[in-house]
């Protein structure tokens, strides 16, 4: 199954990977290393640490290769400026409860960071965005209860 990306998000996840592959994993097999010349390796907490860590790092390396693998580029710049929301766009909301206004662009799961403002699109939010227009409501079901988003802007960039 195809993983809708981001090309921010490819490159973020081959950074991450080329990162783990060249640096971290050689890293890990010094520390292994080390450790394991520090004799009995059935007492040795260094010994074991050091390879949980190459376990987790080659646990993840897999993951990220899988994904990468599977990713179906969406570039927001080439989307149909049809004025809905859609996979990769920004869009700009006003929160008709407390008049508060929020940036967010959609992206996928693997790539989201709210920090960020890049939300998943499988979080509430998208959902309840996707496909609506500009002036179009959009109720979010939050725990705290449901919040109304009024859609200000569709923004088309990369």
């Amino acid at each position: 199954m195809a993983v809708p990306m981001t090309l921010h998000g490819l490159n973020k996840l081959k950074n991450e990977l080329q990162h783990l592959k060249f640096t971290v994993r050689s890293e890990v097999v010094v520390a292994i290393s080390e450790a394991r010349a520090h004799g009995d390796l059935k007492e040795n907490s260094e010994y074991h640490s050091a390879k949980e860590q190459q376990s987790f790092v080659e646990g993840r390396i897999q993951e990220l290769e899988v994904i990468s693998s599977n990713v179906q580029i969406i570039d927001p710049t080439m989307l149909p400026r049809d004025g809905r929301v859609v996979f990769g766009v920004t869009v700009d909301l006003f929160n008709i409860g407390d008049e508060d206004k929020v940036t967010y662009q959609i992206v996928g799961d693997y790539e989201s960071d709210v920090k960020l403002h890049r939300i998943s699109i499988s979080s509430p939010i998208a959902r309840a965005i996707i496909g609506k227009e500009i002036n179009d409501i959009a109720i979010v079901q939050a725990p705290s209860g449901p919040i109304d988003y009024e859609i200000v802007a569709i923004i088309y960039k990369g």
